[in-house]
């Protein structure tokens, strides 16, 4: 027995030493998965396998880090940095740039993110003469990601609208040499598909390939898995059917649970022994779960029998759940001195946040709302990125109209419309435009004057930026020096209302170039394109790990909470409508629903509340609420039922438990 595999359970130890063929391991919640996928990799480089032929798949580059540090502390030397460790995404951005000239890209493409793919539509929908009331940009980019990763045909451009509208953003992204994330994965896919010399030397490269959360892939996805992976199919996928939550957005349960049906007489080993929760809280989560039909069978068990049963309270009004919910803890923390950070509140709906911050700021009670605005979207660092992409791709028009009269220079609107219109007249970058001299000949003199001295400015920076990578050009000196010339601080001091605001952009600045820095450190060869690519590939809000840190009761969404855990966990609302959610019923997702209240009461450590409403305030109305249909399939057995309403209504009130108080104190003073 390896050291690497001889903390592991019998099953989790199977799991982590079985290398050849298919395997599906169903790792249910809490049972341990990230130490037996480490230990796995780790017993494939110690058997002899080179780590750089290993290729292992996560969904977010801050588990792809996890993963990476604990490779790098179970392997020795540099073995451990070689495995090739990344999301979908990354693993195709990369291998599109290497690629490029296969699918008509330059290797300097740029990667829009949401609000690059907004403007992008929104300046599609102009050329198209589409008011933005009869069609949202937002719709329409959902329309075209939905058909793009179901390879779906919209149709006829010349008949329909949103296929004239998509084929347009199509070529307006390849003009502006530009990819969305649907993009990285729709030409990935046709990459390898289409290109046999492309595919053989994938399959030199990763003759072993490890996918994560594979119950959260799409068909898109599979269709690469499928594509890297040649007979005799070294592909381990792990995953738990009943976490899949997200085929709202394409996620296909079917990849999981019919896995034989992609690579043939796969193994299949179950991790059932759950190392997070008490065995009220999983026979509760057991009973819920085994309504839903098609699933892999599997029953989470603990050694951890636990002090409390799982308990389920009904209340009158949702005003009452809250103060509920909120007393409960601030008793908690002053009598048995809970901390804060160990209770979490878990939502259906983001309404239901509402009532229950109220009611936390009524009691004083420190709470954070996770789903913050993220990092990447405050205006200082826009900005700076924009420039930063600008100087990789000066294409790229999206990042270019935000910089051009920021900070301003003497470019007015008047002008970028003409550099605009300019370029959909010649069919070239607005870029291209503003180094056009019979464009500069078009505009005033003063306006010339300034659109050269920025084109100047961003040629200078571009020919350093373009010497990035391996010993060249330092990106942080690079880009200090470049806010310096442009007077970007001198700008923001002048924008802001009030000290804190600058000072706060400031922060800000300085967090960004401490992660350009970082970033050098850990990736030199790849320098500014490298940086872009990482920045754009990370779509996490927050990390998972800074959120179990952060001060206060955590409240969260169901959806959010996936792959955290609390000590004590409510889950308010379960009301037909809430949750299950009235949608479910007429897009036949109720088995979702399902899953989605097992993946909530999986993420409770030591304590879980459920509770439910008779009367919820919506719209300002007050209306009857049905409980959930999913109460009546939880096992009772490990459950305390009550009746809150009625309790406190029977519980003494105050004058009556002072004057109890009194009357034992004065009968103890006799004696």
């Amino acid at each position: 027995m390896s050291g690497f595999t001889g903390t592991l359970n019998p099953q989790q130890r199977e799991a982590a030493t079985h290398i050849h063929g298919p395997l599906l391991i169903l790792a249910g919640a809490g049972t341990g998965k990230t130490r037996v996928v480490t230990a796995r990799i780790a017993h494939m480089v110690n058997e002899g396998i080179k780590p750089e032929n290993i290729l292992s798949v996560t969904f977010t580059n801050k588990a792809a880090a996890e993963m990476r540090e604990r490779v790098k502390d179970m392997v020795r030397g540099s073995a451990g940095k070689k495995v090739v460790l990344g999301t979908f995404h990354a693993f195709c951005a990369k291998l599109l740039r290497e690629f490029a000239e296969y699918v008509g890209y330059k290797k300097n493409f740029v990667i829009y993110s949401q609000g690059d793919q907004i403007s992008l539509m929104k300046r599609v929908l102009k050329g198209l003469l589409i008011k933005e009331e009869n069609m949202d940009p937002q719709v329409a980019l959902s329309r075209i990601s939905k058909a793009k990763n179901n390879d779906e045909d919209l149709g006829d451009p010349t008949k329909d609208l949103i296929p004239a509208v998509a084929e347009k953003y199509a070529d307006e992204m390849r003009a502006l040499n530009a990819m969305d994330f649907d993009d990285l994965l729709c030409l990935g896919v046709k990459l390898l598909e289409d290109n046999a010399v492309v595919r053989e030397i994938l399959y030199e490269r990763h003759k072993y390939i490890m996918v994560d959360e594979f119950q959260d892939t799409n068909s898109l996805q599979m269709r690469l898995l499928r594509a890297l992976t040649p007979p005799p199919y070294n592909v381990c996928v792990v995953g738990d059917d009943d976490q899949s939550i997200y085929g709202w957005r394409g996620a296909e349960i079917t990849n999981i649970t019919e896995f034989e049906n992609f690579f043939p007489n796969p193994t299949v080993i179950k991790l059932e022994e759950n190392y997070r929760s008490t065995t009220p809280i999983l026979h509760t989560a057991n009973s819920l779960i085994t309504n839903n039909i098609g699933r892999r069978v599997k029953t989470l068990w603990s050694r951890n029998k636990g002090n409390d049963l799982v308990r389920l309270i009904a209340t009158e009004e949702d005003v009452e759940e809250a103060e509920m919910i909120s007393k409960e803890v601030e008793t908690a923390f002053y009598s048995n001195k809970e901390p804060w950070e160990s209770f979490a509140v878990l939502f259906r709906t983001n309404e239901q946040s509402r009532m229950l911050e109220q009611a936390f700021r009524a009691r004083k009670i420190p709470y954070r709302v996770v789903g913050a605005r993220s990092f990447f979207d405050r205006r200082e660092i826009k900005d700076t990125l924009s420039y930063l992409t600008v100087l990789h791709n000066p294409h790229d028009d999206i990042s270019l109209l935000r910089i051009l009269n920021t900070p301003s220079r003497g470019i007015g609107n008047t002008t970028a419309e003409l550099a605009r219109d300019r370029s959909m007249e010649k069919q070239y970058s607005i870029w291209v435009a503003l180094c056009d001299p019979e464009f500069l000949r078009m505009i005033p003199e003063k306006a010339r004057t300034a659109v050269r001295q920025f084109t100047d400015i961003i040629s200078k920076y571009s020919t350093s930026a373009a010497t990035s990578g391996s010993q060249g050009t330092d990106l942080v000196t690079m880009t200090e020096a470049l806010l310096k010339e442009v007077e970007y601080m001198e700008y923001l001091q002048k924008l802001s209302k009030k000290p804190e605001e600058f000072h706060a952009w400031e922060h800000g600045l300085s967090l960004f170039l401490t992660q350009l820095s970082n970033y050098q450190e850990r990736n030199r060869k790849d320098g500014l394109g490298g940086f872009l690519d990482e920045v754009c590939l990370n779509d996490e809000r927050e990390d998972k790990d800074d959120i179990e840190k952060k001060k206060g009761v955590c409240l969260i969404t169901l959806h959010a909470s996936k792959g955290l855990e609390f000590p004590i966990v409510y889950l308010p609302g379960l009301e037909k409508g809430i949750l299950p959610h009235k949608r479910s019923y007429d897009e036949n997702r109720v088995d979702e629903e399902r899953r989605l209240f097992y993946v909530g009461i999986t993420r409770a450590r030591q304590r879980l509340t459920i509770s439910y409403v008779r009367y919820r305030t919506k719209w300002g109305q007050r209306q009857a609420e049905l409980p959930s249909p999913f109460l009546d399939e939880l096992d009772r057995t490990y459950v305390d039922e009550m009746d809150y309403t009625k309790h406190m209504k029977e519980a003494p009130s105050v004058e009556e438990t002072t004057s109890m108080f009194a009357g034992l104190k004065a009968m103890l003073s006799q004696e």
